[in-house]
């Protein structure tokens, strides 16, 4: 009965654009859409050389803009916090966001409707952090079929129907939901929407239809794979033809190794996975029809990105049960992992380009100034929102901590098709995980084994370590990494402690 009302309800908010006022001329300050996929790897999407049917993402790319050397921090809640705060992971006081506002504490008081939809991942709720209107879950992953006790609507506890539900679907129709509600009650007022989707992060579930639509289209496997996005993002333009396609990790078996039982599951995994990121991309599409319904799509700026690069993790239970069941509990391992994160090295977690590196989409018909379909090699960051928000409303920052300052750029110079000035460096940091970029520049540890140098320019798939050619630039950059992580990022003694000049057990897993 509640999934029921909300349904009807949903039908009322969708009336013709006949019955509606006026709302085309409201505030000429932009819409803001901030879309985040979850696990999604850098070459998952068509317009980023994937195969997966993504038409509504493709058109948002080939009529904007697209980042080549856009960057996450490979996980889950750090991606999160150093979204809506501007700030890196620790200084902005992790998931307790307790060092700085967030993206909709600042952009609310200065007139904007602030709604979220999905996955939080952090400490209270989002109606605690400025949001003034919210659906979805606070856990950092949930059945998509059955959901968990952490769905929340507008702070109240969300009964999840027992029937009908899809954790995607419903995050698309609380978005639409929302921004009709708003563009009803404010129409002078424009919104700021943050739609977290869960997809496509494990468990992989996904409606029947979408997973046999990809069913049998990876029997060729990961390696051929690969080999077909690396010439895609070739063919593009996003990637450099003197970079090097990084080579199948030791630990992933040749695709030829494996019985034809083996590749038919891996088969059936990565077409659940592909069924995953085509709904959500329907999802991102009734959205977009919905604001060009109404009149207000021109002016409506889209950002998408992904919160890490593909997960490696293998932890697959109910194997027996299909991925359409809400008892299935799937997930896929490295060798699809590594394909998701075409052309580069290592996945989720890791500071390597695999794990750090995202899609990000810009759409913004009345803003834009770039050539329609432009791709920038222009450096990126999620800290880089915060400021770029901010420019837009006009709104001013709190100081909430003086001490504390952003760290990210506007990215609006490079939306007007500008130079914009580079940061000065970026951090990474996860676990035993760590990277700086300076300039062309890159120091990155993975798992606590030994500093690496490689030179972004001439080898952004990290293949050629320039750290014993180089010391005087390695022992730069780890010492920045250090400053940083004690003096801002307040990451304890153990945190900080030297890596391994000697492990080898890294390597087998890049």
């Amino acid at each position: 009965m509640i999934y029921f009302i909300r349904k009807l309800f949903l039908l009322i908010a969708l009336l013709p654009c006949s019955a509606w006022s006026d709302i085309s001329n409201a505030s000429e300050r932009p819409n803001i859409v901030l879309i985040m996929a979850d696990d999604l790897g850098f070459a998952d999407l068509g317009c980023y050389g994937g195969e997966i049917k993504t038409p509504v993402l493709d058109a948002l790319a080939e009529n904007g803009l697209r980042f080549s050397q856009f960057y996450n921090t490979a996980k889950c809640h750090s991606s999160r916090v150093d979204l809506l705060t501007g700030m890196y992971c620790g200084q902005a006081g992790s998931a307790k966001l307790s060092n700085g506002p967030t993206i909709a504490e600042v952009l609310r008081p200065a007139g904007y409707k602030t709604l979220m939809v999905g996955k939080w991942h952090l400490d209270k709720e989002p109606t605690d952090k400025g949001f003034s209107r919210y659906f979805g879950h606070l856990s950092g992953a949930t059945n998509f079929f059955t959901g968990d006790d952490s769905f929340r609507l507008d702070g109240e506890k969300f009964n999840v129907p027992k029937e009908g539900f899809y954790t995607t679907d419903a995050n698309t129709d609380y978005a639409v939901r929302f921004v009709n509600e708003s563009l009803i009650k404010d129409k002078d007022k424009p919104f700021f929407l943050y739609l977290a989707y869960n997809a496509p992060h494990y468990p992989l579930q996904a409606p029947k239809k979408e997973v046999m639509k990809y069913r049998g289209k990876y029997a060729a496997g990961w390696d051929r794979l690969r080999e077909n996005r690396y010439a895609s993002q070739l063919d593009l333009g996003l990637i450099n033809k003197d970079w090097p396609l990084s080579p199948r990790p030791l630990n992933v078996r040749p695709w030829n190794d494996l019985t034809d039982k083996e590749k038919d599951w891996e088969d059936f995994r990565m077409a659940t996975y592909a069924g995953m990121v085509d709904r959500m991309d329907q999802g991102i599409g009734k959205l977009v029809e919905r604001l060009k319904e109404i009149g207000v799509f021109d002016n409506t700026l889209f950002m998408f990105c992904s919160d890490n690069g593909a997960c490696p993790f293998e932890r697959t239970r109910g194997a027996d049960k299909m991925p359409w069941d809400p008892e299935s509990y799937w997930t896929y391992d490295t060798g699809w992992a590594h394909a998701g994160n075409t052309p580069f090295r290592w996945y989720k977690q890791n500071q390597h380009e695999g794990g750090i590196s995202s899609p990000m989409i810009v759409h913004w018909p009345k803003g834009l100034k770039t050539k329609k379909g432009a791709i920038t090699d222009q450096v990126g960051h999620l800290v880089d929102f915060m400021p770029t928000c901010l420019d837009l409303a006009g709104a001013d920052y709190p100081d909430k901590n003086p001490n504390l300052k952003l760290m990210g750029k506007s990215l609006l110079p490079i939306l007007k098709g500008e130079k914009r000035e580079g940061h000065e460096f970026l951090y990474f940091h996860f676990g035993n995980n760590r990277a700086v970029r300076k300039g062309k520049w890159k120091v990155v540890s993975a798992r606590g084994g030994p500093w690496e140098l490689y030179d972004m320019i001439a080898d952004r798939t990290e293949l050629k370590d320039l750290s014993k050619s180089r010391p005087e630039v390695r022992n730069e950059l780890i010492k920045v990494w250090h400053d940083f992580a004690e003096g801002t990022d307040q990451l304890s003694k153990k945190q900080r402690r030297p890596v391994s000049e000697t492990s080898q057990r890294w390597k087998k897993r890049g």
